[in-house]
């Protein structure tokens, strides 16, 4: 009976994998210096900006970090060695809410099967005693990567237009509260939070340690806020659609169906004279 691979790996399963050919292991750490500086042995660097993203002059068209072409995903893939059946695990160094669960979600989007991301990231690794090196990564080998189009669900702008007052769908803002209210805004033009969006902060998904919670208690937190609603009638979204991969991470490790996720987020939303709630 074939069993599902957890989202989600531990430090001690880590160094388990090292001796197995198709481990891939990749850093998503921000900026390739901070990555040449130290990165743990065998890892190859991943970029958010320019790797895992589509970044377009006007924000107001997708957001701060549009997905690319799933063409040119795959071609970065099989840049990676990254092939199908590849055993992917992914790091960063923000408890996965930096590109880590991007990556991850980018992954499973084309369908590759065996992709997890490290609970608490590089500093868990560094803890445990998981050797760190310096300098540029290169591939063992190269490969070529089946082309495939975004297969898990997407909202767009239009969409939240429809349904975001609806009460049989459920919108979800993944930013700090503070954001949320629209008492702050550090990195968008406008503070606040598209109408009917109800708060539920990814920082809620980790532990004290910044350890992602056990699986059954993110179940337990989810079917509080989820009810009744389907996987296809609730929308994930952050401020530039890269932290609410982390909480759709979380949401596939408390076992539910991945819902859909609104990447052009509030980066989008807030530069498109959209009505804007602040609280």
């Amino acid at each position: 009976m074939k069993t599902s691979l957890s989202p989600i790996i531990k430090v001690i399963d880590l160094s388990e994998l090292k001796q197995n050919e198709e481990f891939v292991l990749i850093d998503a750490c921000f900026g390739k210096e901070n990555y040449e500086a130290s990165h743990l042995e065998g890892a190859l660097h991943v970029d958010l900006n320019t790797e895992l993203s589509d970044i377009k002059e006007d924000f107001a068209h997708g957001g701060r970090h549009p997905l690319p072409k799933p063409s040119d995903f795959c071609k970065l893939l099989g840049n990676l060695g990254i092939s199908p059946s590849s055993h992917v695990v992914v790091y960063d160094d923000k408890n996965g809410s930096n590109a880590a669960a991007r990556f991850w979600w980018m992954l499973k989007a084309i369908g590759h099967e065996k992709i997890q991301v490290l609970d608490g990231g590089k500093d868990a690794a560094v803890k445990s005693g998981f050797p760190l090196k310096s300098g540029k990564g290169i591939p063992s080998k190269k490969s070529i990567y089946p082309q495939s189009d975004w297969s898990l669900p997407l909202a767009t702008i239009e969409e939240l237009d429809q349904v975001s007052l609806d009460e049989n769908f459920i919108v979800i803002d993944v930013r700090e509260h503070e954001r949320y209210i629209g008492k702050k805004e550090p990195i968008d033009l406008i503070a606040g939070h598209i109408p009917g969006a109800i708060n539920v902060p990814f920082a809620n998904n980790l532990d004290e340690q910044g350890n992602f919670l056990p699986s059954e208690i993110l179940k337990q937190n989810y079917s509080k806020i989820f009810g009744s609603k389907k996987a296809s009638n609730i929308i994930v979204h952050c401020g530039s659609g890269v932290t609410a991969c982390h909480s759709l991470l979380a949401i596939a490790y408390a076992g539910f169906d991945i819902p859909k996720l609104y990447v052009g987020s509030w980066s989008e939303w807030s530069r498109n004279n959209r009505t804007i709630i602040t609280e």
